[in-house]
């Protein structure tokens, strides 16, 4: 071998040697950085939470906090499920049904804003579609369900939007219910 290859080599493990390190250096810098981002560990404790709704009564609500929302969750009578069941889908202001647990192209049914499997009990997210508010409950409002008076939006007892500014339906979060009466939302 020539000097003049020699030197070639070198230069060339040097030219690596120098980019390798900066690219270590880089990601030393820059991963602190990006894992800040993450969720803190008291955000992620609050993405799934257990309810126990088995001693919930007929005709009550009980409401909780999730993800930093209220979350209504009604026991219905069968006074409620009925009026909700017998609106005509296809006449109200949102024939989606905001549901998590069921596909997107489904209508706005009492069926599809229920938990499957227990009919009788609705789960929605607290909030008005319209500004942010929390509706009153227990049959406020022109249709038996939530009303709110911030600005007159009226929900009936499936949580649909009636009557009002508000846009859309009370939307649904992702729900299970176990075999002893847990709910999970998350």
């Amino acid at each position: 071998m020539t000097y003049t290859s020699v030197a070639s080599l070198r230069r060339d493990f040097l030219y690596h040697a120098t980019a390798g390190a900066g690219v270590i250096a880089t990601g030393a810098a820059v991963w602190p950085l990006l894992n800040q981002m993450n969720p803190s560990a008291d955000v992620r404790a609050l993405t799934r939470i257990d309810v126990d709704i088995s001693d919930l009564q007929l005709g009550t609500q009980l409401t909780v906090s999730w993800r930093g929302k209220p979350v209504f969750i009604r026991y219905r009578t069968e006074q409620e499920i009925n009026a909700s069941r017998s609106e005509d889908v296809s006449e109200l202001p949102d024939t989606n049904p905001r549901n998590l647990n069921v596909t997107s192209d489904a209508l706005a049914s009492d069926e599809n804003r229920s938990v499957q499997g227990h009919e009788q009990f609705l789960v929605m997210i607290g909030v008005c579609t319209h500004l942010g508010c929390v509706p009153l409950g227990d049959g406020a409002g022109d249709f038996g369900g939530w009303f709110c008076p911030c600005h007159g939006s009226h929900y009936d007892t499936a949580g649909r939007i009636r009557k009002g500014p508000a846009p859309e339906n009370l939307h649904i979060p992702e729900i299970s219910v176990s075999d002893d009466m847990v709910l999970t939302l998350g």
